[in-house]
């Protein structure tokens, strides 16, 4: 099992940095490892941290540094860390000249939960797959890029499929189901897996279930709250 992912945030706004370290707590498997306000305070933080983080949630607009020159010192010094954008700034320019320097993700404040979540579940995701092989299937590579194939004709099972759900998502979350066997699997587990957030899992695992290739039962936790968990149908 992969250790928690540390991130630090650089955001000079102390009420927003209050938010983001509260996104980061709310999603399984990351932690705040810190917090600062300034280009100087980052970069004195990092060159002194005896553990490097492994992601930096990044404002463009930070007061002691000009535009992306802190963006970049970053991916000149610190190759290994990756870096998800977290800003107002939304002009063309800014955000090209950051895909171009290798962001993993660009998001434009105010940013919502879920959206947040995304990013940080399919950042989990990305890291698992690259930390536990030595070689990646074209599949998982075009999974890591995010690349679709928009040329390419539907499959008859996708003219069939409801509104929001999609075939690939859907055979991915049929084989995690699928390997779970008797033990089920949760949405969040699911979510996790495959690299959507839990709602995303829930609705696919639902739909599972509507179409008899799953069954729901009542999981209990450790303070007694049920949680829905999905097993193969074997009925």
């Amino acid at each position: 099992m992969l250790d928690a992912i540390q991130v630090l945030i650089v955001e000079d706004d102390f009420r927003i940095a209050e938010i983001n370290r509260q996104f980061v707590n709310r999603v399984e498997g990351f932690v705040v490892a810190g917090i600062v306000k300034t280009g100087d305070e980052a970069l004195t933080y990092l060159r002194g941290a005896s553990d490097l983080p492994q992601l930096i949630l990044l404002d463009v607009y930070i007061p002691d540094v000009q535009g992306l020159d802190l963006f970049w010192t970053l991916r000149n010094e610190f190759t290994e860390i990756d870096v998800i954008m977290m800003t107002a700034a939304n002009e063309v320019e800014t955000i090209v000249e950051a895909l171009r320097g290798g962001i993993f993700d660009y998001m434009v404040k105010p940013v919502d939960f879920d959206r947040f979540e995304r990013t940080l579940l399919s950042f989990r995701n990305q890291r698992h797959l690259l930390t536990t092989k030595t070689e990646l299937m074209q599949e998982e590579i075009d999974l890591l890029t995010g690349l679709q194939i928009t040329s390419m004709p539907p499959r008859e099972d996708d003219e069939r499929l409801p509104k929001g759900i999609d075939q690939l998502t859907l055979d991915k979350i049929k084989r995690i189901l699928q390997e779970s066997g008797e033990s089920g699997i949760t949405a969040l587990d699911a979510g996790s897996n495959v690299g959507v957030s839990r709602s995303t899992a829930r609705r696919y695992l639902e739909y599972l279930v509507s179409i008899k290739e799953a069954d729901a039962q009542l999981k209990y936790g450790d303070i007694g709250r049920p949680e829905r968990k999905y097993v193969p149908w074997t009925k």
